[in-house]
Parts: structure tokens; C-alpha cells; sequence
């Protein structure tokens, strides 16, 4: 995949890397039937803001994708290879030998014309979608469920793999991208490969702008608001804050907020900094 460095002939094309989407998107437009009209609030409730940094934007359709691969035992033909504004990988449109057509996140390596097919019983190859449970160890694995028949929630951003590293009962041991060990039920379906997109993380915006086009707002330190505003606002010029730093509502950063009794916890290994859990 190819980055692309912008001329500084403006002050706002100065330091910046895109990746190169002309030379791997091979359509343009969406396919109509598969996308809807989101309204979108923009972080706002009734005028309210309930999110901040959030606000404004280019409008944009969202695709609907196919997460759960729900097409089973037919051969998909990839035909496009898409931008997608709503996720940072690419997306593809797949058209099936029954007539159906879908979207689905594009695995890396995957060109248009190539087939793929999800089931029980299909081979283990870079693209299609196969239970845990027929995956060998050390596969490289992507858009995996986390219950049986949910769709694909885990590991679907731009360039992330997961690897199965050993089963143990009615459950697979997943590494995922932060490193922490799960359990996920071998009856979860995953899709063989990593995500497209890799380079997506050497992009360089340059500008304040895209990020304003993307719907992002300027966020802006707490030391430069009034005491009002933000625990470590007011004082004179620049200085310490003077206490534990706290975020706009008086929460101490830093503090674990992952609820003891959280359904999943008991499904977790080793968290992400390297320790082992006690129910492990």
C-alpha cells in the first residue's frame, strides 16, 4: 500500500501523508440499496452538549456491512474494493452466486475477482469467514464475534489482527491486538487475515481542518479555562495545577473505571499490560 506526501504549497498541505486511495479503491460510489441516511445529533441533545469535541462535519451515507457473514456455503466474488467514511478500513462489495449482495471489511491481500465463501466445512484461507473452533493455532484472525451468531464485533479497525493461540474446553484462547488474552466460544465465527488499510496509522492530517470535516472539535486544555469550567482551570499564566490531575467533572485520570462484575471479565486472561487475572 503506498502513502502519498502533499507539496507545501500551502501553509495546510505542509507535513502531510495520506495513504494513496486512487491506487486501491475501484469504485467510487456506493451501492445504493446497501446504504442508509443517518441524522446524526453531532454531540448535541436538545442543543445540550453531551459529548464534547464533537460537532459539524460533511454529511455522509453509512454502508451497511455484513459483520455476522450471514450468507453461508455460497461462493462470494469481490466486486469492489471501497472507501468507507465510517471506518477506517476498506470495504468490499460481494456479489454471490445466489444473487445476493454484500459489504464486508476487506482483509488485507484480497483483490477484486477473488473468491470467498463463510462456513463450517470451507477451506482456512485469507478472506473466508470459519468457526473458532476449525481455525488451526497461531491463524491470524479478524472480525470475530464474541457470542455465537452476534456478527463481528472484536478486532475490526484499520491493519488489526488477532491470533488463536490454544483452545482450552468449549473455548479459544485469542490474543487480541492490545496484547490481552480472552476466551471466546469456539462456536464464534472469525474471518482468516488481518484488516486492510495497514497505513492507515502513518497518516499525517497537517491541517486542523479535516479534523473540523470529520466531525471533530478542537479540544482545549483545562489549565486555559476558568476554575468554573474545569478543576484545573484559573491561576496566573502558566503553572502546576496544584493537585491530583481530575477530569471537567472531578474524576480522578487515571482511575479504573472497568466495572468489577463486568459480564466479560471472567472470559479475560491477561489484560493488556502483560499481568494474569485471578479468575484465570
Amino acid at each position: 500500500m503506498a502513502l502519498k506526501k502533499l507539496k507545501p504549497v500551502t501553509p495546510s498541505s505542509r507535513g502531510v501523508t495520506l495513504v494513496d486511495y486512487r491506487s486501491i479503491v475501484t469504485n467510487k460510489n456506493p451501492y445504493k440499496p446497501l446504504t442508509i441516511h443517518l441524522k446524526s445529533a453531532r454531540g448535541r441533545s436538545g442543543g445540550k452538549i453531551t459529548m464534547h469535541h464533537k460537532g459539524g462535519g460533511v454529511k455522509k451515507l453509512y454502508r451497511v456491512i455484513d459483520f455476522s457473514r450471514r450468507i453461508r456455503d455460497v461462493e462470494g466474488k469481490i466486486k469492489t474494493i471501497e472507501y468507507d467514511p465510517n471506518r477506517s478500513c476498506f470495504i468490499s462489495l460481494v456479489s454471490y452466486s445466489n444473487g445476493l449482495k454484500n459489504y464486508i471489511i476487506t482483509p488485507q491481500d484480497v483483490k477484486v475477482g477473488d473468491k470467498i465463501i463463510a462456513g463450517e466445512n470451507v477451506p482456512v484461507e485469507v478472506g473466508n469467514a470459519v468457526p473458532l473452533s476449525r481455525i488451526p493455532v497461531g491463524t491470524t484472525v479478524h472480525n470475530i464475534e464474541i457470542n455465537p451468531g452476534s456478527g463481528g464485533t472484536l478486532v475490526r479497525a484499520a491493519g488489526t489482527s488477532a491470533v488463536v493461540i490454544g483452545f482450552s474446553g468449549d473455548y479459544a484462547q485469542i490474543r487480541m491486538p492490545s496484547k490481552e488474552i480472552r476466551l471466546i466460544n469456539t462456536k464464534c465465527y472469525a474471518t482468516i487475515g488481518a484488516v486492510s488499510n495497514p497505513d492507515y496509522k502513518n497518516i499525517l492530517k497537517g491541517s486542523a481542518g479535516r479534523n473540523r470535516r470529520k466531525g471533530i472539535r478542537p479540544t482545549v486544555r483545562g489549565m486555559v479555562k476558568p476554575p468554573s469550567a474545569h478543576p484545573h482551570g484559573g491561576g496566573e499564566a502558566k503553572g502546576v495545577i496544584g493537585h491530583i490531575p481530575k477530569d471537567r467533572w472531578g474524576n480522578v485520570r487515571g482511575k479504573i473505571t472497568r466495572r468489577k462484575r463486568h459480564r466479560y471479565n471472567h472470559m479475560r486472561l491477561v489484560n493488556r499490560k502483560g499481568r494474569k487475572l485471578l479468575n484465570s
